[in-house]
């Protein structure tokens, strides 16, 4: 009679070796969207072909039908291999052009999650980055305790601090005068602008961005960096020419148009969530019991809630907090719950679904 365990043995031993071989097959594949990459830069053709993409996420799913899989597995499948490929793609080809050619570069701030995002993204551009932080430094970075000294000479600096150090580091600076482009990513640019003008004015090359994604972000692709005009034009071109060779969206726009947009696309979204998961917490029952039950939408939204609650609590309250627009989303957030509790507890059928239309209504609205 046949051991049950040697079989299981045999099967998990069959299922390690397939294991491997996709491995394997997705390495052959990158190999082939180098070389696909390294030809469309030849010719000046651009990364994306998403018609190509469209076409293998097709085949992709009749394959797997065709085997018994479901078509989404499929799709995934491909998918994940797709945004690997195009993230690579993205960082040889800013590797090949080498726009910082050698120049260097200082990140203020560069032990942070997107200090060190920019340290990386810099040095895959061609530039000499060093960092300095408070936070001591950074493994495989030329690190300095005071970033004062190499501020007078670099060719370019990032601030990536907390907004309060932000505006007295860009005071600093007016000081020092730096030779190169001060650039500061803060999420909320109403606690910078004094500074911020006091610079521009100093006639230091000063811009203002916010990318809008997070340190974990590989490829951007359906990312925005948001330039924010404070009067610098030639400083703003700079700023933009680093992101220029990638595939993030860049948009321009007022440091006022940047902070009331802001409280509702960030300050409105983590309020939300914080308040999801508060409720949660109060509501006398467990996580594990809630999950163990969990309906699609249930367990979309905690996975989200759940990063957000992972985040940085002292940032995620600089951007609600110092935003002079801050209140306005959050007093129609407690608006909107009062009305859906007034529906509810007044037995209001027609007032729910009214809301569940005119939601619909503008979630369906076109969207560039």
């Amino acid at each position: 009679m046949t051991d049950p365990q040697e079989v299981l043995a045999r099967l998990r031993a069959e299922l390690d070796a397939i294991d491997g071989e996709l491995v394997d097959m997705a390495a052959r594949r990158q190999a082939i969207v180098a070389e696909i990459g390294r030809l469309k830069r030849s010719h000046r053709q651009p990364t994306r072909d998403y018609s190509r993409e469209r076409e293998v996420r097709e085949l992709a799913r009749e394959r797997a039908a065709q085997r018994g899989l479901d078509p989404d597995l499929g799709e995934r499948l491909v998918g994940a291999m797709i945004e690997a490929s195009l993230t690579s793609q993205e960082r040889d080809r800013l590797e090949a052009l080498g726009t910082g050619g050698g120049r260097s570069a200082l990140v203020i701030g560069g032990a942070g999650r997107m200090g060190r995002w920019f340290t990386e993204f810099l040095a895959t551009q061609g530039w000499a980055v060093s960092v300095s932080d408070p936070a001591g430094p950074v493994a495989g970075v030329p690190w300095h305790a005071d970033w004062r000294d190499p501020a007078r000479s670099a060719e370019l600096i990032i601030v990536a601090a907390p907004l309060a150090a932000t505006a007295a580091i860009l005071g600093e600076l007016v000081a020092i005068r730096p030779p190169g482009l001060v650039v500061e990513i803060g999420s909320i640019k109403a606690p910078v602008a004094g500074a911020l003008a006091d610079l521009r004015d100093a006639g230091v090359a000063v811009a203002s961005i916010h990318p809008m994604f997070g340190p974990d972000v590989r490829l951007l692709a359906g990312r925005h960096v948001i330039l924010v005009d404070i009067g610098a034009a030639a400083a703003q071109a700079e700023a933009r020419a680093l992101f220029e060779q990638t595939s993030a969206g860049l948009a321009e726009m007022s440091l006022e148009e940047h902070d009331r947009l802001v409280a509702w696309v960030l300050g409105l979204s983590h309020a939300i969530n914080i308040s999801f998961f508060t409720a949660l917490r109060d509501s006398g029952r467990s996580i594990a019991e809630l999950a163990a039950f969990a309906s699609t939408t249930f367990g979309a939204q905690l996975k989200v809630a759940a990063r957000v609650a992972q985040e940085n609590p002292e940032l995620y309250f600089e951007i609600q907090s110092t935003n002079p627009h801050g209140i306005e989303p959050l007093r129609a957030l407690a608006a909107a719950a009062a009305a859906v509790e007034h529906a509810v507890a007044a037995g209001d059928g027609a007032a729910f679904s009214a809301l569940m239309r005119a939601g619909a209504a503008y979630l369906e609205e076109p969207r560039d």
